[in-house]
C-alpha cells in the first residue's frame, strides 16, 4: 500500500516505516491530534495522569511519548516523569517541553530492571510490532506493585455509534487530516489500524498475559478511547 504523497506505514507495522510516518507528521501532530478528536485528547491526557496515582517523587515512564504533551501532563502531578519515543522527529519537534526524553524502541527498553513506579502509553500500543513483547518489557522496567496504565483507541459499546464512528474513521478524519496534517496519508494509516486493534476485553487478557495482575478498564467517550490499569 503505497502512499500517493509523504510518507505511510503499513498495517504489517514494520519498525522503520512506523518511525518515519510518524517523523513526517511531527510539526504539527499535536494540533492535529486535537482537531481531530474534537478537543477529548486533553480529556483523554488529564484521565490517564488521574489513572495512574501518582505521587510526587515518583519516577514514571511514559512510553510513545510522541513530542511530550503527555508527559508534561503527566508532571503535574509533582512525579518525575521521561518520555520515550522511537521517533527522533517527534522527541525533536517537542524539545522545548520541560522534560527529558530519550529515543527508544518499546521492545528493548534502554532502562534497567525495576526503575519505574509506574508506566503509560498512550495511542502507542497498536503501532509497535510486536505489542505483546512491548508489555513484557514495561513488566520489566516496573519495580513490583508498580502500575501500568494504557491508553489506546477501542470498541465504541453502543452500536449505532459504533458505525457512525468507523464511517468517520475511514471517511471525515483522512479528509480533515488533508486540511491540516502535514501528512495526510498517515491517518488513513491510523485509521486502519485502530479498526484491527483488539477490543477491551481482548486487549486485558493480553495485558494479564505479560506480567500484569489485577487488569481493569473504563471506557472514555462511549469506547471511543478505553483506559487498561494493571499491576507489576
Amino acid at each position: 500500500m503505497a502512499a500517493t504523497h509523504g510518507t505511510r506505514a503499513t498495517l504489517d507495522k514494520q519498525p522503520r516505516e512506523v518511525a518515519s510516518m510518524f517523523d513526517g507528521v511531527a510539526k504539527r501532530y499535536d494540533l492535529t491530534n486535537t482537531v481531530l478528536s474534537f478537543g477529548q485528547d486533553r480529556v483523554w491526557r488529564a484521565a490517564t495522569r488521574r489513572a495512574l496515582s501518582l505521587r510526587p517523587g515518583e519516577r514514571v515512564l511514559d512510553l510513545a511519548a510522541g513530542t511530550g504533551v503527555s508527559t508534561v501532563e503527566l508532571g503535574r502531578s509533582g512525579a518525575w516523569c521521561v518520555a520515550t519515543d522511537f521517533s527522533k522527529g517527534m522527541l525533536k519537534a517537542g524539545r522545548t517541553r520541560p522534560v527529558p526524553m530519550i529515543a527508544g524502541d518499546a521492545m528493548h527498553l534502554p532502562y534497567a530492571d525495576g526503575v519505574f513506579d509506574a508506566v503509560t502509553i498512550s495511542f502507542g500500543l497498536r503501532n509497535v510490532v510486536q505489542f505483546d513483547e512491548a508489555l513484557r518489557e514495561m513488566a520489566r522496567v516496573t519495580k513490583p506493585g508498580g502500575r501500568l496504565v494504557v491508553c489506546e483507541f477501542s470498541t465504541p459499546v453502543l452500536p449505532p455509534f459504533r458505525t457512525v464512528y468507523m464511517e468517520y474513521l475511514m471517511r471525515a478524519l483522512p479528509a480533515v487530516a488533508r486540511a491540516v496534517s502535514s501528512n495526510p496519508d498517515a491517518y488513513v494509516y491510523l485509521a486502519e489500524s485502530i479498526q484491527a486493534w483488539p477490543d477491551q476485553e481482548s486487549l486485558a487478557r493480553r495485558i494479564a498475559a505479560c506480567g500484569w495482575g489485577n487488569v481493569q478498564w473504563r471506557n472514555l467517550t462511549g469506547g471511543i478511547v478505553a483506559l487498561h490499569r494493571a499491576v507489576r
